[in-house]
């Protein structure tokens, strides 16, 4: 077979086992905490309010990464805090899919005085401090793990919202949306049918990194007191109450802070692996 003028086989093969390793080793880091935070589900080597194994106790059989300053076991409070990690990502991103796709689909096709009215609502949310919107909700609600996930989620669904407006109207822009529409074909068919298969790859890789950037706030706004509330183990929390610690037992610390950096890099792996998997103009970008 004629290779193609500028045609390098040796680069397309590396280019594609780049993709091929980052979305691998993405997948390896992301999944492992999700392991651990599905087996939580399931087992935990102590109950979470359990302070039997003495103050800052060090590594041992009966305790495998040692205890925490109030004497509970550290590997439980890391269990648990991944399954909180992973629901407030998935939470987070859900409610800014539902909400940002909703607001970005309806901004695209509005006109004139609501096309921006729906764009400065965007803008003042993107602008809007998710720390000032979980004060917020807190206050009206309490704080909880559920409170931080909703002031998460709105304050993720602006960019979300933002980022679908552009491209919906990028695909509105297409031959083939007039020649559905001079075919008498229904708006809501033209969306679900065009418009949502062919925005869904950016999407996707847009959602990855709402979901890592969520763990991260959600740690954040534990660590401030704004997530869930003790016995719940989140990572922010265990940071905060092993800080005054770190000297004597640095574990308490080094431990949460690895795993949720290991979750964030696994989870932006994973994104940007998809970007170059689905998404053929950046495949055409980097090439």
């Amino acid at each position: 077979m004629k290779r193609l003028p500028g045609q390098n086989p040796a680069r397309g093969l590396t280019r594609s086992l780049t993709r091929s390793l980052t979305l691998t080793t993405g997948c390896l880091l992301a999944g492992a905490v999700g392991l651990l935070a599905l087996v939580s589900l399931f087992w935990l080597p102590y109950a979470s309010d359990d302070t039997s194994g003495g103050r800052l106790a060090a590594p041992g059989d009966g305790h495998l990464l040692g205890t925490d300053k109030l004497g509970r076991d550290l590997l439980t409070q890391l269990m648990t805090g991944s399954r909180i990690a992973v629901q407030a990502g998935l939470g987070s991103v859900l409610i800014a899919a539902t909400v940002g796709v909703t607001l970005g689909v309806l901004a695209a096709f509005a006109q004139g005085w609501l096309d921006d009215t729906l764009s400065v609502l965007l803008d003042i949310l993107i602008a809007f401090p998710t720390l000032l919107l979980a004060m917020l909700i807190v206050a009206a609600r309490s704080a909880t793990l559920e409170s931080a996930v909703l002031a998460i989620g709105l304050a993720q669904s602006a960019v979300v919202g933002r980022l679908v407006r552009v491209l919906v109207k990028r695909v509105l822009a297409q031959d083939f949306i007039t020649a559905s529409r001079t075919s008498g074909t229904s708006w809501p068919r033209i969306v679900a049918g065009h418009i949502l298969p062919n925005i869904w790859p950016t999407l996707v890789v847009n959602l990855a990194l709402q979901f890592g950037l969520a763990v991260l706030a959600e740690a954040g706004l534990s660590y401030l007191g704004l997530g869930a509330p003790p016995p719940n183990a989140s990572w922010g929390r265990m940071l905060q109450e092993a800080q005054a610690t770190f000297t004597t037992a640095p574990a308490g610390a080094l431990a949460p802070g690895i795993l949720l950096v290991l979750l964030v890099i696994g989870v932006n792996l994973i994104a940007d692996g998809l970007r170059d998997t689905l998404d053929p103009a950046a495949r055409r970008r980097r090439a």
